[in-house]
């Protein structure tokens, strides 16, 4: 079929609407259609994402806002489902989305479908899952996997991942085609499926609404060569908007800092330690402290379980003062190399603003002073809540919650550290502090990938390092060797792993406003309102059993990063194409954001959403590699990448 024939198609399918008796119209009567799409019947929220759980919004950026329902939501074994109402304040679906939906029986190589060795092959012209960019017109890279974790073959989840972010605002559509299982028989659509395929709408009332939703997903899918005869299964989903994503932390970032204008944050110290250099050689100096920041929290002290604020213009609205403790550790180098340099560090997983004391070697190669708060949300006082509140997911709205917060903590903490008349004014700092150095920032594990969404918002610094960083959770934690020690929880009381993997999508949709999925596409170029753009470095640990490998690639590709090759010894990596489409650095020094992997001989990551559990977890051993650290200096402060490796792929010291 010719493609001019698109417009005869478009008036087709109208005519044949017009032409149907009156028995086939949609009349006024018809009962409302069912709250789940009948397209597929494994779970009321498949496929995922899914602009059949929207609704028309001309209030928002997208034109559509997220419309889900408490029967829609996935159930604990109480019998009480996710509370939809924050996932409803969405105009759109997560631009690092998980899409989701269940093909018993299908063998993804015998279909010849893109999985993570081959992600090239997403964008052939016959690839069997086809992700298309209705916006553009263009095709957008994935890989497809199955949930390794599945205990029904029948309800094990396909799951397809975007190679990088998908484009905020845009409107995709999915198609599934020419699917066959293990003997190579083809797959065929399913009942209800085969109905939106044909010309004249289903008799059936409950169907007709969908049958006439899926039109346009449809005709976007043959103008981009797809035969709607081969088509298993089609869907379209919008991605949120900008201002959906990152407006909350925006804003918060905005009225905040209007309000201090010229002035310094206000800084409480509590603390000071002086130790003598046997009992501490890496430090001369200790100050631990608060800073007021503006909270945005409802409960007084903004703990665990608090939610977002907001005014009566929807925006998140002040709500007191948080008082946001943080260490500074003044190194010994002081004594021969001057002042420090700034630096403000994020910490791990769990860890909180005492991740500064690990940093001895850091602050003093670089002669810097590391300063941390804790990324509230995910830090060490919020460990009984997560775990509690994986048996109510409903409770997962308060982690991104205080993660926005954490971020105005973080921003609060660097200005001070700046500021002429900030902690350079102060007595405990005085003669070792060089402010006019210049704020940088450096996080590892969980910093890293809080790093980028900060780097984001972040006014008072331009150069940030993310060690051993990634995006998106919802595709780390099934890979991440953590977060096992909570799985136990999740399956108590969520048992259904297609559910737990619908579940996943769902909360990466929160997660966005908290991590850096959600503001990743605006780091190294398109910048927010007010904001700098960054240059970054990364440094991935092959093999890590704690921030999935696979996840890096995804952020650096969206990012837009240059990666150091040779990356690895010829055979570590099993890719057809490994590190696919990031771009070489061109040439030593290197003045643009880039990505450095650094191998310590761990075991290639499983290629399934499973932790590596083989061998050495290599995850700390970028930090404690004098030549990743040598470099990740010279970045900072001077914006250049050098080649600390001779050339060659860049090998890291084992460490316990």
């Amino acid at each position: 079929m010719k493609r001019s024939l698109v417009p005869a198609l478009v008036f087709a399918f109208l005519a044949a609407l017009v032409a149907l008796p009156a028995t086939a119209a949609p009349p006024a009567a018809r009962a409302p259609a069912p709250p789940c799409d009948p397209i597929v019947a494994a779970d009321c929220l498949l496929p995922f994402p899914n602009d059949y759980f929207t609704v028309p919004d001309r209030s928002t950026p997208t034109g559509r806002r997220v419309n889900l329902t408490p029967e829609m939501m996935p159930r604990n074994t109480s019998g009480v489902p996710i509370d939809p109402a924050e996932w409803n304040r969405n105009d759109g679906f997560s631009p690092g989305s998980m899409i989701v939906t269940a093909v018993p029986g299908i063998d993804l190589t015998k279909t010849g479908a893109a999985q993570l060795t081959d992600i090239g092959r997403s964008l052939r012209p016959d690839a069997p899952i086809v992700l298309l960019d209705a916006t553009t017109g263009k095709r957008h890279p994935y890989w497809v996997e199955q949930d390794q974790r599945a205990t029904d073959w029948q309800r094990q989840a396909l799951i397809i991942r975007p190679a990088r972010n998908l484009i905020e605002g845009h409107h995709y559509v999915v198609g599934l085609r020419n699917l066959v299982d293990v003997f190579g028989k083809p797959i065929p659509a399913g009942p209800v499926f085969k109905q939106m395929l044909s010309w004249r709408p289903p008799d059936d009332p409950g169907l007709f609404k969908r049958w006439l939703t899926l039109r346009p997903a449809l005709v976007r899918l043959w103008r981009a060569g797809v035969r709607l005869s081969d088509l298993h299964l089609a869907w379209d989903f919008t991605v949120a908007s900008t201002k959906n994503l990152t407006g909350r932390a925006l804003s918060m970032r905005d009225q905040a800092f209007a309000a201090l204008g010229d002035a310094p944050p206000k800084v409480t110290i509590t603390k000071v330690e002086n130790p003598a250099p046997e009992a501490d050689p890496a430090f001369v100096r200790k100050v631990t402290g608060t800073i007021e920041v503006p909270k945005y929290l409802d409960r007084p002290d903004g703990g665990p379980g608090s939610r977002m604020t907001y005014g009566p213009d929807g925006r998140p609205a002040a709500n007191g003062i948080y008082q946001a403790t943080f260490q500074c550790n003044i190194p010994r180098s002081t004594a021969t190399g001057g002042p420090a340099r700034p630096l403000l560090f994020g910490h791990g997983l769990f860890g909180d603003h005492t991740v500064v004391d690990a940093l001895g070697a850091v602050a003093n190669e670089a002669n810097t002073m590391p300063c941390a708060a804790s990324w509230l949300g995910m830090s060490s006082e919020d460990v009984g809540f997560v775990a509690n509140m994986l048996g109510d997911l409903s409770g997962f709205p308060s982690i991104p919650d205080r993660m926005q917060q954490a971020y105005l903590n973080m921003m609060f903490l660097g200005r001070a550290m700046i500021h002429a008349h900030g902690f350079a004014a102060m007595p405990e700092f005085a003669g070792l502090l060089d402010r006019g150095a210049g704020l940088t920032y450096a996080g590892i594990s969980l910093g890293g990938i809080q790093g980028g969404a900060l780097a984001a918002l972040a006014q008072d610094y331009t150069r940030a390092v993310l060690l051993v960083p990634a995006i998106n959770f919802s595709t780390l934690l099934n890979r991440a060797a953590p977060f096992q020690a909570l799985q136990p929880v999740l399956d108590q009381h969520y048992p259904d792993r297609l559910e737990q993997q619908i579940g996943f999508a769902l909360l990466q949709m929160l997660w966005d406003r908290g991590e850096s999925d959600g503001y990743a596409n605006h780091v190294t170029r398109d910048p927010l309102p007010g904001t700098p753009v960054k240059q970054v470095l990364l440094h991935q640990a092959f093999g890590d059993h704690q921030v999935s490998n696979f996840a890096t690639e995804v952020e650096a590709r969206t990012l837009g990063l240059h990666v150091v090759r040779p990356a690895l010894k010829p055979g570590r990596d099993p890719a057809a194409e490994p590190q696919w489409h990031i771009p070489s650095v061109p040439g030593f020094p290197f003045r643009g954001s880039a990505l450095v992997l650094w191998d310590s001989g761990s075991p290639p990551p499983p290629l399934g959403n499973l932790p590596p559990v083989a061998g050495h977890d290599p995850h700390n051993d970028t930090a404690n590699t004098p030549a990743a650290r040598a470099q990740a200096a010279h970045f900072l402060a001077t914006g250049e990448l050098i080649d600390v490796c001779g050339g060659a792929p860049c090998v890291a010291i084992p460490t316990g």
